[in-house]
């Protein structure tokens, strides 16, 4: 993987460039203090799913809190589980604009991209 693209965090969790730049737009435009939350749920087509929400809130003792580019996200211990060595990215291509998480502890994912199952 090219460290230029991503920044390694102490748990393997890449968010890269894109992803980071991405995030810095729309935290822009919401109240100072707001963070990107990533979270594993159980439900989706495949299992589990990841969801994506605003907060303002600071992060948990446990929560991991990944920082590039004034992009800031917060990612709490349990879904850190099924997510250890994932890679958060940004995608703009003729099917459309979405944040993917290429997870290696995934067997199986929605064509979608939103949900998985281990």
């Amino acid at each position: 993987m090219d460290m230029t693209q991503a920044q390694l965090a102490p748990n393997n969790v890449v968010l890269t460039e894109r992803a980071a730049k991405r995030i810095r737009r729309i935290l822009s435009k919401e109240e100072p203090g707001t963070v990107l939350r990533i979270s594993v749920s159980g439900g989706g087509c495949s299992g589990f799913q990841y969801e994506y929400d605003l907060v303002r809130e600071k992060p948990n003792d446990d929560d991991l809190v990944l920082t590039r580019d004034e992009a800031t996200v917060y990612i709490d211990s349990m879904s850190l589980e099924f997510m250890d060595g994932a890679e958060i990215d940004f995608v703009d291509d003729l099917i459309g604009q979405s944040f993917q998480i290429k997870n290696p502890n995934a067997i199986a994912s929605c064509g979608c991209g939103t949900s998985f199952s281990v």
